[in-house]
């Protein structure tokens, strides 16, 4: 019985051996994605759906998701990533992007803790996307950069020279303060250059970088009190520096169009989530100054010089 049950072990091993080997990762952007992953894609064919088993609330949203990747990245031969698996399932950014406060009240409905709204709903399915749409997906993302322009009050999403999305923002105020959080005097203008998304923050704390005193709610436009939101925020690199620039959603969309911030650049709630989504590790970031720009009607357009470059 011993030997017999060194030889059924050994065999497994060997077996355990031969299946790690074949869903050893490849290069996404090959000629023929289709052909990748071995044995793996025939125990389990891609794409494959996912049956979501529970309501997932946003305060749980990450987690989850970060378990369904762990879980099937070892079927796919490709790096399975959280931002590839929205991308795949595109009606998730909808429902991230009406958690926004503002768009709930104009359903008339008041949401004191967005973090207890669904992110995910039972019944729902997560598509887990074929080689194939997998490798067009990344092309894509690895295309896709951010240009905002300081003057403009604008972010915009491209990908090559199409633009995907353009949004209102706020950036840093023409001035100099002290701040308690560097400890130092600074200039609150929003720097521009060119440079990378090199970070996230996926529950971050609000801070007052004035006196470094964490809050935990927030008055909004309507002047109603409510927790903050989870909506990540996304970390810049400029000009070779991170500077603690920021790109992050605010609770009072009153103040975008305004050199208001401390000098990170502020977004609406909703729109906070299609640039996380749009923005994985490494994005180029073009942060600019340009007062000449042309209207939506075609029209060449002079702005308003709001931090006093003499160019």
């Amino acid at each position: 019985m011993k030997r017999i049950s060194k030889w059924a072990l050994m065999t497994l091993l060997l077996l355990l051996v031969s299946f790690k080997v074949s869903c050893q990762k490849q290069d996404p952007f090959s000629d023929n994605p289709d052909s990748r992953g071995g044995n793996a894609l025939l125990e389990h064919p891609l794409p494959l759906n996912i049956r979501i088993e529970r309501n997932i609330s946003v305060a749980h949203y990450f987690h989850y998701m970060d378990s369904i990747v762990s879980t099937y990245d070892s079927i796919t031969p490709y790096t399975l990533t959280e931002h590839l698996l929205v991308k795949s399932n595109p009606w998730i950014i909808d429902t991230l992007r009406n958690t926004d406060y503002y768009r709930m009240i104009a359903r008339d409905s008041f949401v004191y803790n967005q973090r207890k709204l669904i992110a995910l709903a039972k019944g729902s399915d997560l598509m887990i996307p074929d080689a194939s749409t997998a490798a067009k997906l990344m092309k894509a993302l690895k295309h896709t950069y951010l240009d905002v322009n300081i003057p403009e009050f604008k972010l915009r999403i491209y990908e090559d020279s199409l633009k995907l999305y353009e949004f209102p923002i706020r950036v840093g105020r023409h001035e100099k303060k002290y701040l308690e959080m560097s400890g130092r005097i600074e200039d609150l203008r929003t720097k521009p250059g060119i440079g990378t998304i090199v970070g996230y923050n996926k529950n971050p704390r609000y801070v007052n970088p004035v006196n470094n005193h964490e809050y935990f709610v927030t008055k909004r436009d309507d002047n109603r009190v409510t927790r903050l939101p989870l909506i990540p925020f996304l970390e810049t690199e400029i000009n070779g520096l991170r500077n603690g620039q920021l790109i992050h959603p605010t609770t009072n969309p009153i103040t975008l169009g305004k050199a208001y911030s401390h000098g990170c650049i502020g977004t609406n709630e909703s729109d906070a989530w299609v640039i996380y989504y749009y923005a994985p590790i490494n994005t180029k970031i073009i942060i600019r100054y340009d007062l000449n720009v042309i209207d939506d009607h075609g029209s060449p357009q002079k702005l308003e010089d709001i931090y006093g470059y003499d160019f």
